[in-house]
């Protein structure tokens, strides 16, 4: 079963998925209380249930999983899931600089796009594949 199986039985169908499945006790051990308080938290009706739950972490799943299933009211809810953006200007600073994440980050709140452009230029490797190559620009030989 999937994180949002679980979400999803919360929220809106009310199906109980620790009772009367094939192996309850592996549905128990599958729930995913993190990442069903994360799914849940992205509302503003049942953020403090998921806040709840995070307080009471050490908790079985099971009863984490009664919880929520029988004090969050039946509505169907949608959210997309926040991912975190890739950027090129922090990779290419984690890479120039031999930077961790966090430092990167800082670092590029203080650099220039010229020096940001500068980093990218020094770091750029060539090959068929490189962006700034046009085809048709080198030098061939014509037989």
């Amino acid at each position: 079963m999937s994180p949002f199986d679980f979400i999803n039985s919360i929220s809106h169908s009310k199906a109980n998925l620790m009772e009367g499945s094939e192996n309850d006790e592996l549905a128990e051990k599958t729930y995913p209380a993190f990442l069903v308080n994360k799914g849940l938290s992205y509302f503003p009706d049942t953020v403090l249930y998921a806040n709840e739950m995070n307080q009471h972490a050490s908790a079985d799943n099971k009863l984490q999983y009664y919880y929520l299933i029988n004090s969050i009211r039946s509505h169907k809810r949608f959210a997309k899931w926040v991912k975190k953006e890739d950027s090129n200007d922090l990779d290419a600073v984690k890479e120039y600089y031999g930077y961790s994440n966090e430092k990167a980050s800082q670092a590029l709140s203080l650099l220039s796009k010229q020096q940001l452009d500068t980093i990218k230029e020094q770091l750029q490797k060539g090959g068929l594949n490189e962006p700034s190559r046009k085809p048709g620009r080198g030098k061939t030989k014509e037989r």
